[in-house]
């Protein structure tokens, strides 16, 4: 068996369900924290640390419902991994940043950071659900605690943290993880045909024609899939950690027991009712609009 990523009674899986934005116990920080420049993803132009016009008093969003039709398509790509409410609730225990500037600028510094911690727990959480990865699960567990610790800090020692260190900790166990995952999809799958065209970490696949193509095991790690044409395509078992599929065509492709693919990703892509993906990602809401349009084709 290679993983068991895609069992919904997976203990691993469900405690990923808090790796996911919950905006209700949020103080609206991705609308204030971060900036953006007016662009294809953004109608306007926005420092960090000043909020988006559009953010209501209530830590809402006025055009919510309307974000693409109004030029923010960048804003329904984010996710912070669920590093919004724990800032907002835990880490600066319900102060919002409106109540003084002090509060306001360590809020605003230590989101990006935490949003970061989160996005390591949910690759460590996914490798331990992973079959093949047994003989590493120690390691794992133990990364996996090292990094929920760093997540209870408090704002001063967040601000401190070295990062850029515990990323590279974390990713080693990661290339171990992808590595196992790998080499047991070529040794189900030995004899079959796959694609020539890629596996190789950052390759340059952009616009590129891999439509129908066997991925499975393919090394994907932060390629550049924008508007690469991967319909019908199997990325069954692929290492897909930092992948770009911003506009990359996923209409009838293969994404089940891909590993490290996460809701930003899927996100930015473009999909139909036939692309099938890992039970913890959701399928966007403007795939059906997609869907429809291509359909008029």
């Amino acid at each position: 068996m290679l993983e068991n990523q895609d069992n919904p009674n997976s203990n691993r899986d469900i405690s990923r369900s808090n790796l996911h934005a919950d905006c209700v116990n949020c103080f609206g920080l991705c609308c204030v924290a971060l900036p953006f420049a007016a662009s294809a993803d953004f109608a306007i132009n926005k420092d960090s640390g000043k909020p988006c016009p559009n953010l209501q008093s209530d830590f809402r969003c006025g055009i919510h419902n309307n974000l693409r039709q109004q030029g923010f398509k960048g804003c329904t790509v984010f996710d912070c991994f669920g590093a919004g409410q724990k800032v907002s609730k835990v880490t600066f225990k319900g102060e919002d940043w409106r109540e003084g500037p002090e509060t306001a600028k360590k809020m605003f510094d230590v989101f990006p950071i935490m949003q970061q911690l989160h996005e390591m727990l949910w690759y460590l959480t996914e490798a331990l659900t992973l079959e093949v990865t047994r003989p590493i699960h120690k390691e794992l567990d133990f990364m996996l605690d090292e990094t929920k610790k760093l997540t209870e800090f408090s704002p001063n020692s967040l601000m401190e943290l070295d990062v850029p260190l515990h990323r590279a900790q974390v990713n080693a166990l990661l290339l171990k993880t992808s590595e196992r995952v790998r080499t047991e999809s070529h040794r189900q799958h030995k004899g079959a045909k796959k694609s020539k065209k890629v596996d190789r970490p950052r390759a340059d696949l952009m616009g590129a024609n891999l439509r129908g193509e066997d991925l499975r095991g393919a090394n994907l790690r932060g390629a550049y899939l924008i508007a690469a044409d991967l319909r019908d395509a199997d990325l069954r078992a692929a290492d897909l950690i930092g992948a770009d599929f911003r506009d990359a065509d996923l209409r009838g492709a293969d994404l089940t027991g891909s590993i490290f693919l996460t809701q930003v990703q899927i996100n930015s892509a473009k999909g139909d009712s036939r692309t099938k993906l890992p039970h913890l990602l959701s399928r966007p809401a403007h795939w059906s609009d997609f869907e429809k349009k291509t359909s008029r084709l």
